[in-house]
């Protein structure tokens, strides 16, 4: 489980930062306020993160030959995980990003910190196994990580949609297609 907590925080980590690095790289504005990163990694890391802690052992654990004492924390590929997974989902943000420019949204900046958050809320439900697709486990199987998730859900959409909260964060409240498109391109 502190390897899963590793690979979830720094791929999320990761995300973040290859969002925020690339984008005027590629010609895009910075595409998050510095709330916007607080935020994700107060909450979004936050709870999640503590309840994926709690995940339940693999079924076949002890059929696993023991680790060696000197590999490194990020071996197994865990480490390339890491990087892949973060470049993906920096890029599904900033392909988002520049889409939405260029289509004339004037939300982008929400529609973009939304997307990275729900991403990554993605990522703590696929990585819970090393072994098991997410269905194959249940998605009933470790309720704390549920609920963790849909409470994390409902608190970025309080984040979009409160009006207290759109002048705190400097978000606009997104419309259904908005909304669609971001848990859309959060899924892949």
């Amino acid at each position: 489980n502190i390897r899963k907590f590793v690979k979830y925080i720094m791929t999320c980590n990761g995300a973040e930062i290859w969002t925020i690095f690339l984008a005027p790289f590629l010609g895009l504005p910075i595409p998050l306020l510095p709330i916007h990163l607080l935020w994700i990694n107060l909450v979004t890391d936050g709870l999640p993160g503590l309840a994926l802690a709690g995940e339940k052992a693999e079924k076949d654990i002890m059929h696993r030959p023991p680790r060696k004492t000197d590999e490194s924390l990020f071996a197994g590929g865990i480490g390339f995980h890491i990087v892949w997974v973060g470049l993906m989902m920096a890029g599904v943000t900033l392909a988002a990003q520049a889409w939405a420019i260029e289509k004339g949204m004037e939300h982008w900046q929400t529609m973009v910190f939304s997307i990275l958050a729900f991403s990554q809320l993605g990522h703590v439900l696929a990585i819970r196994s090393e072994k098991q697709f997410l269905f194959s486990q249940g998605l009933l199987s470790n309720l704390p990580l549920l609920g963790a998730v849909l409470l994390t859900v409902l608190l970025q959409l309080g984040v979009i949609y409160l009006p207290f909260a759109n002048t705190l964060f400097k978000t606009h409240p997104l419309s259904l297609n908005e909304l669609l498109i971001c848990f859309a391109a959060s899924a892949l």
